[in-house]
């Protein structure tokens, strides 16, 4: 039994070993998007495949309670210096799209594997349809590259270059994934002579006992949390602007069940499996990390000293019906599912926000737009593919301060790449790169300002993939009286007379001279607006953050010469009162929702749930066809007989059919 001390010894060991296998990767990598924007993790995990200590300074904040062991027993016979890997969404349930490239690598003690060392990177490209491997407009996963599932990368220290040879050929940037993945072993091997450090100090029988008592008070703490929210239901759903290219909205759903120190989450009513890469692959496993990363988000804000491993997924069910969004059945493409994911977070934080407004925060701007570049380098005379920048948008408002600009919180681990670097490897020329003025949501805590970045290319037909395009119809919401937040947005040659607006298109060819701006969501305000302090308005304007007609419409402050007059002020904010309802989810989602009821989703979601599979999302897109001028679960039934009628190859619902057996 490990007295509190020494346990926490053992967590302070275990992070830094994590810290140093992070540091390791960071120093060695070779793309940008590894060693600039920080798309990777690393961990060490029990003998049974699960995490038990992650770095918290370097990477992403996604898999603490990720577990490599259905993957692990894929393959027989570990020795010594075996490193294996995977990138196979539907292989083993640890990695969740093709460029995600997952590796582990046994540590053995007496002849006995007694811990993994494990992690990931995200390759620039894994080859598919277009570079990067990644758009929402692909329909299956075989479009989006090669895909291996868990075999040996390594075996006995030595690479399997039959493997290596497979992927050069197949990705368009072959040195840069091959880098990276040398890259990541040294970080297993870092890791791999950091547990057996830690063998020696504790021992090996203390060493397991002490990774297992580091799972259980992760697990306590967890619902330690939880006992301190009301028991009861709560039920949030938001959306994704498009289940498709120029497609439907895509509702999440989720009802947050709390009941003395457990957690269920029922994603029931989400929408069904989609013909786009928008997928999750869950697996329907009922704590798949995937699932509970907003989970770990509150956790985390509301203890900041919660150890990240496993432990804390214990109290925690999903529900995720098979053939939904959230748990695609094969061959569904999921290259994108990480704006789904956004939007996943999004709903658990609005679903806890419920249960516990005092200390929650208003919607994030929940679009991490990732941007890649494939282009001539006239300079080299070479092809570049590179990640050029996140642009990911503003914080939610919090209970004590304003969200954090430029840096929504549930995706700040995306690093930005300073300009300079980015202008030296791919031939491109930034012409704005900064904060977009009233992006931010209106409250007594201002939301997060959006991201605006631009930039000019030099070469013919330059291919562009910016993923996770959304928010541009759908807004991050604001809570208990706080505003919705400003829009995003993707534009060809802004404010000339060739100027496109894209919208949510995440692939464009631009020319010589082109410039391309895109800008991100801001993130919701929290609290009435009108009970911000005066001077914090005339602040944000002074500083470019709020327009003076915002200032004027939104506060209700009124500013001569950058100085608030204080009379006028008064006057205003006493004619004018907004309102302090929880949720502010701005018009365009209240003019939806006054067509698209409740009601109306759950008798959709009843009539897609009896259908096979492959016919969902076709049933699904031909009843919104149908819904034009009609409103409420009525409507839905009137659009699905019509349905019926043009498709009478569309089979009974399967109640149905039963009953006419």
């Amino acid at each position: 039994m490990y007295d509190r001390m020494t346990l926490q010894v053992l967590a302070n060991h275990a992070r830094a070993a994590a810290e140093n296998m992070a540091h390791t990767l960071h120093r060695t990598a070779h793309s940008a998007f590894v060693k600039e924007t920080q798309d990777f993790t690393v961990m060490l995990m029990d003998r049974a495949g699960d995490t038990f200590a992650v770095p918290m300074e370097l990477g992403a904040t996604w898999y603490p309670g990720l577990t490599y062991g259905r993957a692990i027993g894929m393959i027989d016979d570990y020795r010594p210096g075996d490193v294996a890997f995977t990138n196979d969404p539907y292989s083993g349930h640890v990695a969740t799209h093709a460029p995600d490239t997952h590796l582990w690598k046994p540590v053995f003690a007496d002849g006995e594997i007694v811990a993994w060392t494990g992690g990931h990177i995200h390759n620039t490209d894994m080859g598919g349809a277009v570079p990067a491997s990644l758009s929402r407009s692909l329909t299956e996963v075989h479009q989006e590259g090669v895909r291996f599932p868990p075999m040996k990368l390594v075996r006995e220290g030595e690479f399997d270059q039959q493997i290596l040879r497979i992927m050069e050929t197949n990705v368009r940037k072959p040195s840069l994934n091959i880098g990276d993945i040398k890259a990541l072993v040294g970080a297993l091997n870092t890791g791999e002579r950091k547990v057996h450090a830690m063998l020696e100090r504790f021992g090996k029988q203390g060493f397991l006992d002490g990774v297992s008592a580091l799972k259980d008070q992760a697990e306590a703490q967890a619902r330690e949390i939880l006992l301190e929210i009301p028991d009861g239901d709560y039920v949030f759903a938001d959306y994704a602007d498009e289940d498709s290219d120029i497609g439907n909205p895509c509702r999440l759903k989720l009802t947050l069940s709390i009941r003395g120190g457990n957690a269920v989450l029922d994603f029931t009513g989400s929408d069904p499996q989609l013909a786009s890469s928008l997928n999750v692959p869950s697996g329907g496993d009922p704590r798949h990390t995937i699932l509970l990363v907003g989970v770990y988000y509150v956790l985390y804000t509301l203890n900041p000293r919660i150890l990240l491993n496993t432990g804390l997924t214990r109290p925690f069910t999903c529900i995720a019906p098979e053939g939904t969004v959230l748990n695609p059945v094969a061959p569904a493409a999921v290259g994108m599912r990480s704006l789904t994911c956004a939007r996943l977070r999004s709903v658990i934080f609005g679903a806890f926000s419920q249960a516990i407004p005092e200390r929650m925060p208003a919607a994030p701007a929940g679009n991490n737009c990732i941007v890649n570049v494939m282009t001539h380098d006239e300079r080299s005379r070479k092809i570049v593919i590179a990640a050029v920048n996140p642009v990911v948008g503003g914080g939610g408002g919090m209970p004590d301060r304003d969200g954090t600009n430029g840096s929504g919180a549930d995706a700040a681990y995306l690093k930005n790449t300073p300009i300079e670097i980015t202008e030296t490897e791919v031939p491109v020329e930034f012409v704005k790169y900064g904060l977009a003025r009233d992006s931010g949501g209106a409250g007594r805590w201002r939301g997060g300002l959006a991201t605006e970045m631009s930039f000019r290319v030099f070469a013919p037909d330059t291919r562009i993939t910016a993923r996770n395009r959304d928010r541009s119809f759908f807004r991050p919401w604001g809570v208990l009286g706080g505003r919705a937040a400003g829009l995003s947005d993707m534009v060809i040659n802004p404010g000339t007379g060739d100027e496109r607006r894209l919208g949510n298109t995440d692939t464009a060819v631009l020319q010589p001279g082109d410039v391309l701006e895109i800008r991100s969501a801001g993130g919701g305000g929290r609290g009435n607006p009108r009970k911000r302090e005066p001077w914090r308005v005339a602040r944000d304007v002074a500083c470019g953050h709020v327009s003076i007609r915002a200032a004027q419409e939104e506060y209700g402050v009124v500013l001569k010469a950058g100085v608030v007059d204080e009379a006028a002020t008064a006057s205003l904010r006493a004619r004018v009162q907004a309102q302090d309802a929880h949720f502010h989810y701005g018009p365009e989602r209240e003019g939806y929702e006054s067509r698209w009821t409740d009601a109306a989703y759950d008798r959709l979601t009843q009539i897609l749930s009896e259908l096979p599979v492959h016919w969902r999302f076709f049933t699904k897109t031909e009843i919104f066809r149908r819904m034009s001028g009609r409103s409420g679960a009525e409507g839905v039934e009137e659009a699905f007989a019509e349905t019926r009628a043009r498709f009478p190859e569309l089979p009974l619902p399967r109640p149905v059919a039963e009953a006419a057996e």
